[in-house]
């Protein structure tokens, strides 16, 4: 459970930062509808909507900026 909730974030933390499904999706490996799935499943597990979708755009909302700015740096720990 523990590593599926880390996965999901830094899912979310990629897609938030690329402000694209499409970018993160091929930086992950893995296919555009999975990595929305993934971030739609971490939105109702923590009952807040993290991004917010267009047809030309995705942008974190006001949680989704909380949240990024809280895991961002130690994902970024971790990685170094």
């Amino acid at each position: 459970m523990a590593r599926e909730v880390f996965d999901d974030l830094a899912a979310f933390a990629l897609v938030a930062r690329e402000r694209s499904f499409t970018k993160a999706a091929a930086k992950l490996g893995m296919s555009q509808s999975a990595l929305s799935q993934t971030i739609r499943h971490l939105e109702k597990r923590l009952g807040l909507p993290l991004l917010t979708r267009t047809t030309r755009s995705v942008a974190p909302t006001e949680a989704g900026e909380k949240l990024l700015g809280t895991v961002a740096p130690r994902f970024e720990e971790i990685e170094a």
